[in-house]
């Protein structure tokens, strides 16, 4: 298999507040708002690196309570795992992966986030009984979306 048909798995966690609002970061290295999360290590399992990523960008602990969905990045073929967590320890904490922090509602992630990484947040608040599949661009979801 050469490098250009590889994939990368990346993980990323929908924390939500008691109030139903999603904990959004400000990512420093583009400034989008997004969900928390990262590319997985080689040897790591998806909970450990899911809480690790969580970590690294806002200083929280969290466990996971639901796989919300699973979304492939068409143009860079990077598969995201999504899950909707609660905070179980630690502290909101700037770090050097985020710059900013947000408690937002579902109109609210609308007007933040581009259109790819606000589904996933959006999925994580609904109450889908299963985890949604979806593919994007990059910046707009495309194709079939179950």
């Amino acid at each position: 298999m050469d490098q250009e048909s590889r994939h990368s798995v990346s993980v990323a966690g929908v924390i939500v507040d008691e109030q139903g609002r999603a904990l959004l970061v400000q990512r420093r290295d583009n400034g989008h708002w997004e969900a928390p999360g990262g590319v997985l290590e080689l040897n790591e399992d998806i909970v450990s690196g899911l809480r690790r990523e969580v970590r690294e960008e806002t200083g929280l602990e969290v466990e996971p309570e639901l796989l919300t969905g699973v979304y492939k990045n068409m143009k860079r073929g990077i598969i995201a795992l999504v899950f909707r967590c609660r905070t179980i320890g630690g502290s909101l904490t700037v770090t050097n992966e985020s710059q900013a922090f947000r408690w937002v509602t579902a109109d609210e992630v609308r007007a933040l986030s581009v259109e790819a990484f606000a589904i996933r947040v959006l999925d994580a608040l609904s109450d889908n009984s299963k985890p949604c599949i979806r593919e994007h661009d990059g910046v707009h979801v495309v194709g079939p979306n179950t």
